[in-house]
Order: C-alpha cells, then structure tokens, then sequence
C-alpha cells in the first residue's frame, strides 16, 4: 500500500497548522505486533483535518498520515519527558493514555530509532521547510498546533478537561500578543471554556519550533473531543452541530492570531 507519509497543503498567510496526531496509518509489519486494544488507535486526534478545513484561507497544512502508535512526532526525539512527574506517553507509546499496554510485542530500541529516522524526521523536516518558506515571504511565522484527546482521563490529569486548552510553554513559545489575542477571544464566548498553559502547556513542537526573537512563534491547542465528537469511544463519530459551534469559534481564533502577525510583519516587534 503507498500513502505519503505527511501530507503538506502549501499556502500565503503566516499561519502553519501542525496536525501531528491525526493519522490512522500503521504498516502491517507493526500492526501485527499490536495487541486488540492497540489496534483501535484510541488515542488519535480523531476528525481534526476535518474539523480545521477551510476556516482560514491561505493556511499551510503540515499533516502526519501515520499513527502516534508508529511513533509519536510531537515527542522530543531523545525520548526525554516533557512533563516531569506526571504519567505521560513516550516517543514510541507502549500504553494508551489510560495506562493499559498496546503491544503484544513491543518494539525494541533499534526499532524506534529506525522509525524516527523514518517517520519523526520526515514530519519535521517538513514543518522545518514549510516554517522557512512561510518567514521568508512574512518575515514571521506561526506554528499552530492542532490536537484533541479525551475529555476525562484520570491517568493523564484530574477531573474534567477545558474544551480549549492553549500552549505557549509558559510565555516562551509565542509572542504574548498572540496568547492574548487567542485568550481574549475564548473570554468572550459562553459556548466552550477554555485555559492557558493548564496540563497542556504545548508539546515538542511548541518548544522546539517556538522562538518569537527569530520571527518564529508556536502555540499548541488541546481540544477536549466532547466538544466536537458524538462521543469519545469507539467509533469516535464527529458530531456536525457540535463541530459547527466550535469551528466558529476556532475561525475567529486563526483569523485574529493572523492579524496580529500580518501588524507585525517586518518581524521587528513581536
């Protein structure tokens, strides 16, 4: 079977949408060795391509095909964790979120190290050229990373999750403008709520890619799938009366982050 690995849609507005965990593509040689449960893919950002498409023209797309269970490419590359001191998922995850193993074989070390050399290295360089092109007509470019995950899942964080929960690494990762911009819009819709740098505080894209003084900025956001799935288990359906609410809000959301940076163009001052 042939399937590009990464999908790029190339586009003019300074806006680049990172979609790292949305594929469902997993080689039979590794499809073999995982167990029932690994087979269902449960933690995949289920419908965000569909979800994202169209609300702001122009965009760049950088989208992974293959599944996080092949490798994850929104992990650090040296396998360090990114929150220390809470349960989390590795560069090659051997449970689902709920903590419950995957693999009826699991994958030795060579194995992940060829699948970054395959897999991780081809997502990034990707999103490493797509980031110059954008700051070379702009002169700034934005990382916007696109995820979802369950709404409740006691091994990962306590209680309800936030339908919308924005990362900027603490204020390193994008100029405080564009957090502002995006916060100011979810204080101002009673639909959905939302928070800044709660449990998701941006993952490896957001840290690696974001570095506002060289004109390149990164944000991540973590939707709760209850805001747009008719429901979070198997068969993970998308809900159109649900999805159109919160695409409204989601369009808002790009189309003022890309007014902030079109002010700010020469890259001078954010």
């Amino acid at each position: 079977m042939n399937i590009n690995l990464v999908d790029v849609t190339q586009g003019s507005c300074p806006i680049i949408l990172g979609q790292p965990h949305s594929g469902t593509f997993v080689p039979d040689e590794i499809f073999t060795d995982l167990n029932e449960l690994g087979r269902q893919l449960s933690d995949t950002d289920w419908h965000v391509p569909q979800l994202y498409e169209g609300l702001l023209d122009n965009v760049t797309v950088v989208k992974a095909n293959f599944s996080r269970y092949v490798i994850d490419p929104n992990r650090d590359p040296q396998g360090t964790n990114l929150y220390p001191g809470q349960n989390s998922t590795g560069l090659v995850p051997f449970t689902t979120f709920d903590g419950e193993p995957i693999w009826k074989t699991e994958p030795t070390a060579d194995d992940i190290q060829q699948r970054l050399q395959i897999y991780h290295r081809e997502y990034h360089q990707l999103l490493n050229e797509e980031i110059a092109r954008v700051k070379s007509i702009h002169g700034i470019a934005l990382v916007y990373d696109c995820h979802s995950i369950r709404s409740e899942i006691p091994y990962l964080f306590d209680n309800l999750l936030p339908d919308l929960n924005i990362g900027d690494n603490s204020g390193k990762s994008c100029a405080s403008e564009i957090t502002a911009g995006i916060q100011n819009i979810c204080q101002n819709i009673k639909s959905h709520t939302h928070v800044v740098n709660g449990r998701f505080r941006g993952g490896w894209t957001t840290r690696h890619y974001g570095k506002p003084k060289v004109g390149v900025h990164a944000v991540q956001m973590e939707l709760a799938q209850r805001a747009y799935l008719r429901s979070e288990r198997v068969p993970f359906d998308y809900d159109e009366k649900k999805a159109l609410s919160l695409r409204s809000l989601l369009s808002e959301i790009l189309h003022e982050i890309n007014t902030i940076i079109l002010e700010h163009s020469s890259g001078d001052s954010l």
